[in-house]
C-alpha cells in the first residue's frame, strides 16, 4: 500500500475483469437492440473489437485500484494539490505509463461544494477539504487513446446522505437507459424523474433534488475526452 505494481503485469494473458454487462431495456417502439447479445453476426462484431475492449477493461480495473486506495484518503484537512499529486502518480505507474499508448486521460477534478467540475488546484493552491464540503473526484486513464472517464463523490456529513443516493439512483437509471437507437432526450428524461423524487433537508429546510440543467455526460473518442454527443439530463 499504496499499489505498485502495472496492472497488465497482472494480467500478462490481458483477460481483465470484465465488469458489469448491462442488457438493453426493450423500448416501447420495439427496436430492442437485444440482438447485439444474441445474433450470431452481432457477436462475431463484438469479438472483433476485443482488443479495444480489453484496452478500456485494463484502464477501468486501474481506475478501480486507484479509486479504491486514494478515497480513505481524502479527510478533513487534506490539501487537494496533494491529494491529486497522489493520485495520478499512482494512476501513471498502474496504468504503466508510455507516452500516447498509456497514461492519463486529463487532470484529476477535485470540484467543491457548488463547482460542479473541472476545478484542478494548480500549485500553490493551498484549498483544503473540509467536513461539510461535498468533493467531486473526477480522474482517468487511457490506453492505446481508449478513455476511462470516471467520478465518484466524497462527503462526510451524514445530511448530504440523500443528495448522494439520489445521484447514484439517477446515474443508474441513465446507465440502464442507454442502448442502440435510444433517444438522448428519452435518457434526460429518465434521470430527471429519478433525481426530482428525492428530497434532502438541509438546515431545517426540505429542497427538492434537482438536475443541473447545463450539465451533460458525453461520448468519448479516441484520445479525444469530450466527442460529439452530449447526453442531459433533464427531459428535451
Amino acid at each position: 500500500d499504496p499499489p505498485t505494481i502495472p496492472v497488465c503485469q497482472l494480467y500478462p494473458d490481458r483477460n481483465f475483469p470484465v465488469g458489469d454487462v448491462k442488457e438493453y431495456t426493450p423500448s416501447t417502439d420495439g427496436r430492442t437492440a437485444l440482438n447485439r447479445m444474441t445474433n450470431e453476426e452481432c457477436r462475431l462484431k463484438d469479438e472483433a473489437r476485443l482488443e479495444v475492449y480489453q484496452d478500456i477493461r485494463q484502464g477501468a480495473e486501474v481506475h478501480r485500484q486507484v479509486r479504491n486506495h486514494m478515497r480513505p484518503l481524502l479527510k478533513p484537512g487534506t490539501k487537494l494539490f496533494d491529494f491529486c499529486e497522489q493520485l495520478e502518480a499512482t494512476s501513471r505507474r498502474l496504468i504503466n505509463e508510455n507516452g500516447l499508448q498509456a497514461g492519463l486521460a486529463f487532470p484529476t477534478g477535485v470540484s467543491l461544494n457548488y463547482c460542479a467540475a473541472h476545478y484542478t488546484p494548480n500549485a500553490g493552491d493551498e484549498t483544503v477539504l473540509k467536513y461539510d464540503d461535498v468533493c467531486k473526484v473526477d480522474f482517468g486513464v487511457h490506453v492505446n487513446g481508449n478513455i476511462i472517464d470516471c467520478a465518484f463523490t466524497h462527503y462526510f456529513n451524514p445530511k448530504y446522505d440523500k443528495l448522494v443516493d439520489a445521484v447514484k439512483d439517477a446515474t443508474n437509471t441513465g446507465i440502464r437507459e442507454a442502448g442502440i437507437d435510444v433517444r438522448l432526450c428519452d435518457i434526460g428524461e429518465a434521470i430527471q424523474e429519478v433525481m426530482e423524487s428525492y428530497e434532502v433537508e438541509l438546515n431545517g429546510e426540505t429542497y427538492q433534488v434537482k438536475p443541473i440543467r447545463n450539465l451533460n455526460g458525453h461520448s468519448v473518442g479516441t484520445y479525444q475526452i469530450h466527442a460529439g454527443k452530449s447526453v442531459p439530463i433533464v427531459r428535451g
